[in-house]
């Protein structure tokens, strides 16, 4: 991350003139200036930078996040509600996609809380209450949680809440303020009542207007990888609130395990159905990050296994999606069999790595007190 990741995505990975970050790179660590901007990769790279300042990895990047906030205000506000942003630009910085996406706002509500964390951002807080009071009055859903966005679809998702209960831990984290940790307690209802499924121990992904599960004939299905990541996640709730999740975690992780993995790698599939059948056999990038984040919570919680799991994990990321002659670079997604199927590298997938690398450094900087502390007793 510190030598070649952060360092290449700097020097590659925005547009000085403009001030935005690029969708992607290309397989030569070059950006890909004529594909659509997904704004949230704007939000998603301004937790980057701001996130590896607060570390000390990377220099300047509070100019950079400056000029992020500065492009997605100039280009990417809504034209009906200066509170929030489009879904899409087009390779000129013109509204592709107007509507309002409660996926890429968690990412905004994330940024702003790091903003504050590393650069004490005030303005990024204030941006905050606006951007909640919006979904609150003109997205909220029915029987809990939020809608897609401003626009009609057949189904909800967990995944947006997922990320809502990130950014509302990260604004807990950063203001105090309980109202934030109250809405990260709505999440985890919903969660209870309505994500899990208890008979077949799995994070389940799509539902009707009531939160009832629609059914496998319909599209229901499984990714291990949001399993994984919702294990992380009640670990961070649970560490601010005291609720108790150890029944969910404990059961995710182990069916995550079964059902997600290949056999003879170790990667994680991208979907299965509720009872395990493979559904997409391709492979993510973004999942290992995630075995590696739960692997790491349920080894500080005892479990035996779990540490060699996310060591495995970090392994698979050097052998099978990292670049071996651009460092820094990685390739998306894998095939059946294992062979790269797009070797573009989505700059959205930064985020995922990064979480990863910071739950590793302070997982081991753990260990070593630890061990100092064992050794100290034993000493003395």
């Amino acid at each position: 991350m510190t030598t070649a990741a952060l360092p290449l995505w700097v020097e590659k990975g925005f547009d000085r003139a403009s001030g935005c970050a690029h969708e992607r790179l290309n397989l030569h660590g070059l950006p890909d200036t004529d594909c659509p901007k997904r704004v949230r990769v704007q939000a998603r790279q301004m937790f980057v930078l701001s996130c590896a300042s607060r570390r000390g990895w990377v220099a300047g990047a509070d100019a950079i996040v400056a000029d992020l906030d500065r492009f997605v205000a100039r280009y990417a506000q809504h034209p009906s509600a200066p509170d929030v942003y489009v879904h899409v630009l087009n390779s000129q910085n013109g509204i592709h996609d107007p509507r309002q996406d409660v996926y890429d706002l968690a990412f905004f509500l994330l940024a702003c809380a790091w903003r504050f964390r590393a650069f004490n951002d005030v303005t990024a807080l204030r941006k905050s209450e606006a951007l909640i009071q919006h979904l609150d009055e003109y997205i909220k859903g029915p029987r809990g949680g939020w809608l897609e966005g401003d626009y009609s679809t057949g189904t909800r998702r967990q995944n947006p809440h997922m990320h809502l209960l990130e950014a509302f831990i990260a604004l807990y984290d950063v203001t105090g303020d309980g109202r934030w940790l109250a809405r990260s307690g709505e999440i985890f209802a919903l969660f209870e009542n309505s994500f899990y499924d208890s008979h077949n121990g799995v994070l389940l992904e799509y539902f009707r207007e009531d939160w009832s599960p629609i059914s496998e004939d319909e599209g229901q299905e499984v990714e291990p990888g949001h399993m994984l990541e919702w294990v992380w996640l009640l670990h961070q709730y649970s560490k601010r609130s005291g609720a108790p999740v150890g029944r969910y975690t404990e059961t995710l992780y182990r069916r995550a395990l079964e059902l997600g993995m290949e056999p003879e790698t170790g990667l994680i599939y991208d979907a299965v159905s509720p009872q395990g059948r493979i559904l997409k056999a391709s492979k993510r990038c973004w999942p290992l990050t995630e075995l590696i984040k739960a692997s790491l919570c349920q080894a500080s919680k005892g479990d035996q296994q779990a540490e060699a799991h996310a060591a495995r994990g970090i392994y698979l990321l050097f052998e099978y999606y990292f670049d071996k002659k651009i460092p820094g670079l990685y390739v998306d997604q894998l095939d059946t069999e294992n062979r790269v199927i797009n070797n573009l590298a989505p700059a959205s997938t930064l985020y995922h790595l990064m979480v990863a690398t910071t739950e590793a450094v302070d997982y081991s900087a753990a260990a070593k007190l630890k061990m100092r502390a064992a050794y100290g007793a034993v000493s003395g």
